[in-house]
């Protein structure tokens, strides 16, 4: 083997060990926070309002939110004086018919569930708001709620947790 073969096969071997070693690596989560002047933020518990309520619904709305946002951000969830602050209420649990069959009956039931949402954003006011936010889920009904609930509202919190996470840090 001459010079330049050695020279060209020493090239590839250092090319191809700093391809390997080297990496990028970048996960969008959707946060758009400038960590150097919010630091914290206060989520409060969202107790139920609405007419008709399961209990666990509350309990496990409350944990998603929180979740969502630690998985998500580096803020710091504090009791009080955050820098970013989300309070409301779950003010709507309902279920109605979705779909009648050829029969004349119901063949499908759409749940809901609607919280409404104070943001206060204390570096940024301008970015205050209050709005409502609706999560419905379908299901047969060959099944009973009490088969399908647990399932249905889990999946409604995690779409109104997303909701929130949107319109509170992710600016969309």
């Amino acid at each position: 083997m001459d010079w330049t073969s050695k020279m060209h096969i020493t090239l590839c071997l250092v090319a191809l060990t700093l391809l390997t070693a080297c990496s990028v690596s970048y996960k969008f989560n959707g946060a758009s926070i400038d960590y150097s002047k919010t630091k914290t933020i206060q989520i409060t518990e969202f107790p139920l309002r609405s007419s008709y309520v399961w209990g666990p619904m509350a309990p496990m709305f409350n944990n998603q939110l929180r979740d969502q946002f630690a998985a998500h951000t580096r803020l710091v969830q504090v009791k009080r004086n955050g820098d970013l602050k989300i309070e409301g209420e779950i003010t709507q649990y309902q279920q109605r018919n979705k779909s009648v069959s050829a029969e004349g009956y119901s063949a499908q039931t759409e749940l809901s569930m609607t919280v409404n949402v104070r943001f206060t954003n204390t570096v940024n006011h301008s970015e205050d708001f209050e709005r409502t936010f609706t999560a419905t889920q379908s299901y047969e009904t060959t099944r009973t709620l009490n088969e399908v609930q647990e399932e249905l509202v889990t999946q409604m919190c995690k779409d109104l947790c997303d909701q929130i996470f949107n319109a509170t840090v992710a600016n969309w």
